[in-house]
């Protein structure tokens, strides 16, 4: 990875303000965009883009190859001509929706209505397009898409209750359901067309600007996926095609019991046999959308915690060997030109540096963690590498404020005497000094901690499963003022 020190900024997408119930990849997102060209700001954060299938979480998706059709812009789609002129006025006219936060069952309720009638009305427009966008992507697509369309049919809830020929994906109920299922089939495909065209359109814009656009692969698939529908041998399943064991994490910082994910594990063996195919294909995919990759729980790669299918905290769990340095090998070779970045978060033994530092992939620096006194911590700023992305916290932590507020005393004292933080300056612009003047070679800032908000801007709490993911940026955050801020932090060190 290049040593040329960067900056950048993590906001997601559903974060963006607008008119409407949840941000989206319309003209706030090209303004966010300008904004960071003007504060010098080289990189965009995302998180996950993919549709939420529990808890409107980005890392639980009913497929990671799809897009979420929420982050559609309908204003994109109205000046396009793909909407009639009036219809955002009449999505708007069903609010006011809070500023602060994201009505996620509001967007549900009016942003999908709204897509079908733009199918209705405008897919003989995109023709060409859509076929070619069809042909081009078919290989996830079109699982995907009767996937969705069988859930539809089948009332909602689990794929694992339908009927055994639609779970086990015999030949002629597959056949059956996309015959009687096309239209239904058709507007998902539909949907993902105008996704994947509004979010190159997006990137494009960034690009043009001098910004990359920096994304999130989670390591694992939700279990109520289209993946695991559709892939099954890829994951470590019996013969009723439930998991053998679940994905999670030993107690840690975050959880005295572990986290429970409750994912499928991959077959590591049999995706080995089959040259990583699976992965190859999914990392391929998320390198058509971002410029750098972020691998989540890269830790996993090394060893990941198994924990029985039946147990009720993760703590029954128990280590077991990942594909390691041979996914990594497989993962750069088909990919030489993406940059990606290992989040090494969590409890990393020597096997773990010792993968990361043979990957070459810069691994993730959090200051929260570091100011435990007497404990020397590696992510103090004096002590850590220049290959890494250093944060003041990532969307798992709490604002730099809402650190300071609530961490132990002693660890907020010594924090506040390291870093010099005044309430001249401001504490959590003290903080995000501390963090561009590090020796790492690129340093994200949440957006959060540029606006010193506090805890009430938290975006996730790991281990708590409701209230997660819908902060939200009011509309007259970005100034002038903060841009030119932030640009002279960037230039002071050199960013």
């Amino acid at each position: 990875m290049s040593s040329m020190r960067s900056a950048g900024v993590l906001l997601h997408l559903t974060s963006l303000p607008g008119r409407g119930p949840i941000g989206n990849m319309g003209p706030a997102a090209r303004q966010f965009v300008d904004f960071l060209h003007s504060a010098g700001q080289k990189l965009w954060q995302v998180l996950p883009l993919t549709p939420p299938a529990s808890g409107n979480s980005p890392y639980s998706a009913y497929s990671v190859f799809a897009g979420n059709p929420l982050l559609i812009s309908p204003e994109d789609l109205e000046t396009q001509g793909l909407l009639p002129q009036g219809s955002c006025s009449a999505l708007y006219a069903e609010g006011p929706f809070p500023t602060r936060q994201v009505d996620f069952e509001k967007a549900q309720a009016l942003i999908l209505p709204l897509l079908r009638e733009c199918y209705r009305l405008s897919r003989e427009k995109l023709g060409e397009d859509l076929e070619a966008f069809r042909r081009e992507q078919g290989r996830w697509l079109e699982d995907y898409a009767l996937f969705l369309a069988l859930r539809r049919q089948q009332g909602g809830g689990s794929y694992l209750d339908w009927p055994r020929p639609l779970l086990f994906r015999e030949s002629w109920a597959m056949e059956k359901a996309r015959r009687e299922l096309a239209e239904e089939v058709d507007f998902h495909i539909f949907v993902q067309h105008l996704f994947f065209r509004q979010w190159i359109a997006l990137r494009s814009y960034a690009n043009e600007q001098g910004v990359n656009i920096f994304g999130d692969v989670p390591i694992y698939v939700d279990r109520e996926s289209a993946d695991v529908w559709a892939e099954p041998r890829v994951f470590q399943l019996d013969e009723n095609l439930q998991p053998v064991e679940v994905a999670g994490v030993p107690p840690d910082v975050f959880s005295q019991e572990g986290q429970l994910w409750g994912n499928p594990l991959y077959d590591w063996e049999y995706l080995r046999s089959d040259g990583y195919g699976w992965w190859i294909r999914r990392m391929a995919a998320a390198a058509q959308l971002y410029d750098w990759v972020r691998i989540d729980h890269f830790r996993g790669l090394e060893s990941y915690w198994a924990v029985p299918k039946d147990a009720q905290t993760a703590r029954a769990g128990s280590w077991k060997k990942g594909p390691g340095m041979d996914l990594v090998h497989r993962i750069k070779g088909w990919l030489p030109h993406c940059r990606f970045v290992a989040e090494d978060l969590g409890l990393i033994g020597e096997d773990v540096h010792a993968l990361l530092a043979e990957s070459g992939f810069p691994g993730l620096t959090v200051l929260q963690f570091a100011f435990e006194p007497q404990a020397n911590s590696i992510y103090l700023p004096h002590n850590i590498d220049r290959n890494r992305v250093a944060y003041i916290g990532t969307h798992d932590n709490d604002t730099a404020l809402g650190w300071l507020a609530s961490a132990p005393q002693e660890q907020a004292a010594y924090a506040r005497a390291y870093m010099h933080l005044t309430s001249q300056e401001g504490e959590a612009w003290g903080m995000l000094r501390t963090l561009y003047a590090s020796v790492a070679d690129t340093a994200v800032a949440m957006a959060q901690d540029l606006l010193e908000l506090g805890s009430e801007a938290r975006m996730n709490i790991p281990s708590q499963a409701q209230g997660n993911w819908s902060w939200r940026m009011e509309s007259d955050s970005l100034t002038p003022d903060l841009a030119g801020r932030l640009l002279e932090l960037t230039q002071l060190y050199g960013r």
